[in-house]
């Protein structure tokens, strides 16, 4: 069975997947990558069984998923990341979380996910995106927050989930509240899965206590709205 996932919740959906082959006897083949991404592979035709993404992308997969599997899992807020060896800084509130990034020599930011996204039109609406976004290190293919473990950047700004696999890196804290965003991810079912049963069962694990717990472990939460 191949499901396609966000990257967001890999960490948790490694030990999901592990403990559902165990328990089920379901082979699972995972790719991983930004929802932009999973979106053109689905465009260039390939096919997949189930399939965890950002949420309001599945208003356009209508004709390719089964509307009616369509179940919240969990949701991702951002955080911000430095090097090892240095002090944590202050980001506690919307004025230090300025003076931080504006002090930064370049801060790290995804081009392609969900996180960076949403930080483009922070620096915007907060009108740093002349003073932050020139000097800006974007990465648009694996984890932010090995920009400032190499030394590209010293600060990097990647949803909190996704800052854990870059072990090295010191994760500061989430975004100051007022400036905080979440991003709702969704499991759903191919319209044309191979095995639906096998794979409805398996959309319905990521919504079991064990796989809450992975979410909750790895720096998700669980989604403000309840699963169907």
């Amino acid at each position: 069975m191949k499901v396609f996932s966000s990257p967001a919740v890999k960490k948790a959906l490694d030990e999901v997947i592990a403990v559902c082959q165990q328990e089920s006897g379901i082979s699972v083949e995972a790719v991983f990558e930004p929802t932009s991404q999973l979106l053109k592979r689905i465009d260039a035709g390939e096919s997949f069984d189930v399939m965890i993404a950002v949420t309001e992308s599945f208003r356009t997969l209508t004709p390719v998923i089964d509307p009616s599997t369509l179940t919240p899992i969990a949701r991702a807020g951002i955080g911000v990341a430095v090097a090892p060896d240095v002090p944590a800084p202050d980001i506690s509130t919307v004025e230090s979380f300025v003076r931080t990034i504006t002090a930064a020599r370049s801060v790290a930011y995804s081009g392609t996910g969900a996180s960076g996204a949403y930080f483009a039109t922070l620096l915007d609406k907060l009108g740093l995106t002349e003073d932050v976004g020139a000097s800006a290190t974007i990465v648009d293919k694996g984890y932010v927050a090995q920009a400032v473990v190499t030394g590209n950047a010293d600060v990097a700004i990647q949803q909190l989930s996704e800052l854990l696999f870059v072990p090295q890196a010191q994760i500061v804290g989430p975004l100051p509240a007022e400036l905080q965003h979440y991003t709702d991810f969704s499991a759903a079912v191919s319209a044309q899965s191979s095995d639906p049963a096998q794979a409805e069962s398996f959309a319905n694990f990521l919504t079991s206590t064990t796989a809450q717990g992975a979410y909750v472990q790895t720096m998700l939460e669980l989604p403000t709205t309840p699963a169907h």
